[in-house]
This record gives C-alpha cells, sequence and structure tokens, in this order.
C-alpha cells in the first residue's frame, strides 16, 4: 500500500479505500473477503462493505452454535488493529477519521467498516454569517 502523491477524492478515493481494507483484512484475517465496496455520504461518511469475510474456523464455531466467541475475537481484534484502519484512510483521503466504528454481522456474514471524516480543508473563503439575533434592539449580536 504506497502513499498517493495527493489526497484522493471521489472514485479513485473508493477504490483505493475499497483495495486497502481488502489487503488489511487478507493480511490479518488470511482470507480474501468475497465482495467489497465503499461508499462516500455526505462527504464525511465513509462505508467500506465487505461480504465473505469469515474464515473457515469462524464458519465452523457458528455452525456450532459459538457466534458469541466469533463475535467477541473479531470485535475484540478490530479494537486492537483500529489504530492500522485508521492510519490507511488517512493516508488515501488527506483528512482526520474522527470516529471509526466497525462491526460484523454473521447472517449474511458481512463486515462494516465505518469512518466518520473532519470536514476537507477549504481553499474559498466563507463570507462571515449574518445576524440572527432575537433581541433586535440590539446591533452587536
Amino acid at each position: 500500500m504506497s502513499a498517493p502523491n495527493a489526497p484522493l477524492t471521489g472514485d479513485p478515493l473508493l477504490v483505493a479505500v475499497t483495495d486497502a481494507m481488502v489487503v488489511l483484512h487478507k493480511r490479518y484475517h488470511q482470507r480474501t473477503p468475497v465482495t467489497a465496496k465503499t461508499l462516500l455520504l455526505d462527504d464525511e461518511m465513509l462505508v467500506c462493505v465487505l461480504g465473505g469475510v469469515y474464515t473457515d474456523v469462524e464458519k465452523t464455531m457458528i455452525e456450532l452454535q459459538r457466534t458469541a466467541i466469533v463475535q467477541e475475537t473479531r470485535s475484540a481484534f478490530q479494537t486492537a488493529m483500529q489504530h492500522k484502519f485508521i492510519t490507511e484512510v488517512e493516508r488515501l483521503s488527506g483528512r482526520e477519521v474522527l470516529s471509526f466504528i466497525s462491526n460484523h454481522h454473521v447472517g449474511p456474514d458481512m463486515e462494516i467498516e465505518l469512518f466518520m471524516l473532519k470536514a476537507p480543508v477549504s481553499d474559498t473563503v466563507v463570507p462571515p454569517a449574518t445576524c440572527a439575533c432575537l433581541d433586535r434592539r440590539t446591533a452587536n449580536c
């Protein structure tokens, strides 16, 4: 996962984040997800949905009605490794990750990595807000 020359946006960012999440999943779970897709909502919520994520051992545990163990292990691992996921998104987007939420589901077999991004730095000058005082008797709002 080499560093891009400049922060990515649009479809190139979505593709790069998807690829990065797949690489991290394969490296640490020894399994490539069957499906992977990343979406950006309102330019602040980056969501990567991975499908077919469970290993053969995890699938066996689920079949043996030991789902809680699989969920606890996945959650503990994700908490311990969250810095790696955050670092990749910050590197690719050039934006700070304000919050990271990871969760998984057994039926259907899927995992969601959600990143709340800090607003991008804007080159445009924002005009000052207009006064919205309730007390119209004062000129200084």
